[in-house]
């Protein structure tokens, strides 16, 4: 079934959801995204299944008749977990702006499921991937800059390509970084990140300016923004030619930064402001990383481990 068959009072609901959490609330156009993918796949589900016409005839049966779908269909526990969320928000603005007289949403049950811990790479395997691009052209300087600061300052990737060039602070070793929900953080550069950064700056930006170039700090040899999938596919190259055979992402990066942070001692709350973290519960889960080297370590080295 595609959307337009869809009754006008399920997708102008949806749609009215998505303009509240874009406009009025700041949420990313990846977010907005994800909610609208969500709930065109249980609006089309409910009206298939159920032939339910709006959404003040849907009863708690429904929606769980669309998780046990999704469970059927072998989607993780997290995935099934997100999508709750999703329309948990969804009705709460349906009771909200009176397209339902009450909330049942509330009475959905998460899955249980175990995160997983996050894949960081050693410091030897982070100095390999730091070093792998080729810095003698502007494209491998871009590179270069881009992987140092996303380490050095535990950036996610779509805040990565969405900075603006006044966004960094050369001087005060700082960037400016606008978050989920557009939430500001200011979170520092070290050392590196700003040699090459400024190197970048100097060296490699102007040659890859175009008459199509605007604020984008990071850009393409046309001039233009550098997109997520582009710095992925580089990212992938990146960790070939230094020898990682690990599953490299861009978050690697972010987790990396995190797990060595918390390895040297800072202290957690930090770590959680510099990640953009709404809830230190997300940020402790760097504290089970930890808890696993020191528990390998203890095996490797103690001499009654050992035997």
């Amino acid at each position: 079934m595609s959307e337009k068959s869809l009754p006008s009072e399920l997708r102008n609901s949806i749609d009215a959801f998505l303009v509240s959490v874009s406009l009025e609330r700041g949420y990313s156009d990846n977010t907005a995204s994800s909610y609208e993918t969500d709930l065109l796949q249980l609006a089309e589900f409910l009206h298939r299944k159920y032939h339910v016409p709006s959404w003040k005839n849907v009863v708690l049966d429904n929606l769980r008749g669309w998780l046990e779908n999704l469970s059927r269909n072998n989607l993780s526990s997290a995935t099934i977990s997100r999508k709750i969320s999703t329309i948990r928000s969804f009705f709460k603005f349906c009771k909200q702006v009176n397209v339902i007289s009450e909330n049942i949403a509330p009475f959905l049950k998460r899955p249980h499921y175990y995160r997983t811990l996050p894949d960081s790479l050693s410091l030897s395997e982070i100095e390999s991937l730091l070093n792998a691009p080729d810095v003698t052209n502007p494209l491998g300087i871009r590179d270069a800059a881009m992987l140092e600061l996303m380490y050095s300052s535990g950036l996610r990737v779509s805040e990565l390509c969405d900075l603006l060039i006044q966004a960094i602070d050369l001087e005060n070793k700082f960037v400016r970084v606008y978050g989920k929900g557009s939430k500001e953080r200011t979170v520092p550069i070290g050392k590196a990140g700003i040699e090459k950064l400024s190197w970048y700056l100097s060296l490699a930006r102007p040659q890859l300016i175009s008459h199509s170039t605007g604020s984008q700090l990071f850009i393409t040899i046309r001039g233009r923004a550098i997109s997520r999938k582009t710095f992925w596919l580089h990212l992938k190259q990146y960790a070939q030619l230094a020898g990682i055979a690990k599953n490299v992402k861009p978050h690697s990066l972010r987790h990396s930064f995190a797990t060595h942070m918390l390895e040297n001692g800072a202290d957690m709350r930090a770590i959680q402001e510099m990640l953009g973290h709404a809830n230190i519960s997300t940020t402790q889960i760097y504290t089970a990383v930890d808890k696993q080297r020191l528990i390998s370590g203890h095996r490797q080295f103690h001499p009654r481990d050992t035997l």
